[in-house]
């Protein structure tokens, strides 16, 4: 049985020597920089209080984050052991060594993702806990159904929209997809959507929040540290592939509306936007905080702070959802219990780094994936993604980033390969993240299901189905990192304009076309070869270069027209 706020007493004892481990290691921090200069000067019980650290760390990840980012560290520190006892070294030896540069050095749990989770990504959890007090995400729902929940199938878009402007503000798909996902999902369900496909359209939105700027599930600090750019930059560069992503869902939405003959909720039950227009200045903390944070005011935590007190002022003056010192508490509270998870997640994170650089499994990897690709990119980064998608499984996205940014980035950035740095950096980021919709372990899918009660495995192939955007938009800005703001050198800002106009146009075209193929309707069923050409077309205009758009427009159009002539005549029979 168990009870409400009791503490069982093994969990104090845990607690205790956890804490006793990591208060040594501050307290007598000035002293070990001084005396502990190497491994070969670990004690005996420097040795037991890194144990007790990491140890009750893994405990830790078990119940915040979860089993599945264990196993991962389990199997990498296995791997470390066995390779540095091949080298000759004796267990204590080896067992120092591990210690001393995953527990006292500063590559392995105090590396750069738990500095910047303790410097920037906390106070934005926190930021982010009070913004849902202020009632945003129902303000953010009612906008979404005033702009498209008229529409055929209008429930689903405005999962899609409600859950890019949430996506915005939350740090979790999985949290996103339960927040929007508990009103969206019975709309569409009640519109006339399939459970499995209800759930997979929020699940799919929801995972795509975590791409969205400014926030992005916490990663782009991570991302400015990791590329060295500053993040208002990453955020800006993360502008167009999201735009692309939420697009590719909004029109295999549309399509399948138009496919089940789907139709919008009546206007007269839709909130009216003159109601919602006096509501505007709840986004007051958010404007705020990208107006300093792109104008580099002060620093991201000053800045973010001060969004944190507008927040709460905005949140005195809305008179339907009144914040009051229990929900200020209630948010502080919610904040720690987030920070909590990814700062774990971080530490896990920096394990994973620490063996890797100890024991020179990086170069092997790369080595191996430029030998089997041959120095050929699109195989490289088909290698990758597989990599990305199978370690990110049940990983965190803040976690999962920073594992991709220390394996997966350097084999892209390799000479022989010669992705961009920051093109690379998004690569891995993306793939990482759509692990939360890829069977066989979709988090985020799996969330969607519940609140639907839809079987799962179906919920996460629609899912992953919708989001096929995000399986392709990657390929592209690797290959033509124009998407991201990057340009050769010398290129004049007309160029600049051209060159983004164009991979835009093509880019959504080719989404269209995929969309369409694996949809199957566009005014009317398309047969199965013509759904092939569709794809081909589409995939066409994504590969960056003037000849293969050409051929992609004309099959992706030709379709478009002949389906478009084709149901008329059958209509017109029909008649």
């Amino acid at each position: 049985h168990v009870h409400a706020n009791r503490l069982p007493w093994y969990d104090i004892v845990i607690m205790v020597i956890g804490a006793a481990a990591f208060f040594y290691y501050c307290f007598n921090y000035s002293v070990l920089i001084k005396t502990l200069t190497s491994a070969a000067k670990m004690t005996p019980f420097l040795i037991a209080v890194g144990v007790a650290g990491i140890l009750t760390l893994a405990e830790l990840c078990r119940r915040c984050v979860g089993v599945p980012i264990l196993v991962v560290v389990g199997a990498l520190l296995v791997y470390t052991f066995v390779s540095m006892l091949k080298g000759g070294q004796t267990f204590d030896q080896v067992l120092g060594r591990v210690i001393y540069t995953l527990f006292f050095g500063t590559s392995g749990v105090l590396s750069t993702p738990v500095q910047v989770c303790a410097k920037f990504i906390a106070v934005f959890i926190i930021f982010g806990a009070f913004l849902e007090r202020t009632g945003i995400s129902s303000f953010f729902i009612d906008l979404a159904n005033a702009i498209a929940g008229w529409t055929s199938g209008g429930p689903a878009k405005v999962a899609v929209i409600s859950s890019a402007l949430c996506g915005m503000v939350s740090g979790s798909s999985v949290g996103n997809t339960v927040t929007t996902g508990s009103v969206t999902i019975p709309m569409m369900k009640k519109t006339g959507y399939k459970p499995q496909f209800a759930g997979a359209v929020e699940a799919a939105a929801s995972t795509g929040g975590q791409i969205m700027p400014p926030i992005m599930g916490a990663a782009a600090f991570l991302m400015a540290e990791y590329m060295g750019i500053p993040y208002a930059q990453v955020a800006l560069k993360a502008i167009l592939p999201a735009i692309l992503y939420f697009t590719g869902i909004y029109i295999a939405v549309h399509l399948e509306a138009k496919k089940l003959g789907l139709k919008g909720i009546p206007r007269e039950q839709l909130p009216k936007m003159r109601k919602l227009l006096p509501k505007v200045y709840l986004l007051l903390p958010l404007v705020v905080l990208v107006v300093m944070v792109s104008l580099n005011m002060k620093t991201m935590q000053f800045c973010a702070a001060v969004a944190i007190v507008i927040t709460i002022l905005v949140g005195i003056v809305n008179k339907e959802d009144r914040i009051t010192p229990a929900k200020i508490f209630d948010a502080l509270e919610a904040g720690g219990k987030g920070t909590i998870t990814v700062a774990v997640a971080c530490a896990m994170a920096g394990i994973v780094a620490g063996c890797i650089t100890s024991t020179g499994l990086a170069s092997k990897l790369i080595t191996a994936i430029v030998k089997i690709s041959g120095g050929q990119a699109i195989i490289a980064l088909f290698l990758t993604m597989l990599c990305c998608i199978v370690l990110g499984m049940g990983v965190p996205t803040t976690a999962n980033y920073c594992i991709m940014a220390s394996t997966c980035a350097p084999i892209l950035m390799s000479p022989a390969i010669g992705i961009p740095k920051v093109a690379a950096h998004f690569f891995v980021f993306y793939f990482g993240i759509v692990a939360d919709i890829t069977p066989p372990v979709a988090l985020a899918a799996y969330a969607g299901s519940a609140i639907a009660k839809a079987p799962p495995m179906k919920t996460a192939f629609n899912a992953t189905r919708l989001a096929i955007a995000a399986f392709i938009v990657p390929y592209i800005f690797a290959f033509s990192p124009v998407m991201l703001f990057e340009f050769s050198k010398g290129t004049s800002t007309a160029m600049m304009v051209v060159q983004i106009i164009q991979i835009c146009v093509t880019s959504l075209l080719g989404i269209f076309g995929v969309a369409a193929a694996l949809n199957g309707f566009l005014y009317k069923k398309i047969n199965p070869l013509f759904r092939v050409i569709m794809a081909v077309g589409g995939l066409c205009m994504m590969i960056p270069g003037t000849v293969t758009d050409l051929i992609g427009l004309v099959l992706v159009a030709g379709i478009c027209v002949y389906q478009y002539l084709s149901a008329k005549k059958d209509r017109s029979v029909a008649a």
